[in-house]
């Protein structure tokens, strides 16, 4: 069986990206080694050992590949990941207290409550919720 360890999201600025994805969405630490005066490596996970073998790394967007890709998917207006959570609403008025700008607020789309917000690093995420 084939299982996802790892996946990325570029970002403009690591230690910002770390700040907002542990301290304002919630997830944890996972690996985080600093190069001295280089980027710093580093995953998120989900807290409470939901995904225990799935990180997120915290991808370093500045490259020739890597921001014109970011900015065009930006500018288009898709998400550079999609997040699971249990209730989008409580979700979404927790994060909106915490400062977070929502590009579109929740709405169904189908079989799924969404919405969309700013990562403050170069992304938008959207935030998904199955309905029924």
């Amino acid at each position: 069986m084939i299982k996802v360890a790892m996946t990325s999201v570029y970002v403009e600025d690591v230690a910002k990206a770390h700040a907002f994805y542990t301290g304002v969405l919630g997830f944890e630490t996972r690996t985080h080694v600093d190069p001295g005066g280089g980027t710093p490596f580093v995953t998120v996970g989900a807290r409470e050992g939901a995904q225990p073998d799935l990180e997120l790394l915290l991808e370093p967007g500045d490259g020739p590949i890597a921001e014109p890709y970011r900015r065009a998917v930006r500018e288009a207006g898709l998400p550079s990941i999609v997040f699971s959570v249990d209730d989008l609403r409580a979700e979404f008025e927790r994060l909106r207290g915490e400062g977070v700008h929502f590009v579109r607020e929740p709405e169904k789309q189908g079989p799924v409550l969404t919405a969309l917000l700013d990562d403050t690093v170069g992304n938008l995420i959207q935030l998904t919720q199955p309905l029924g």
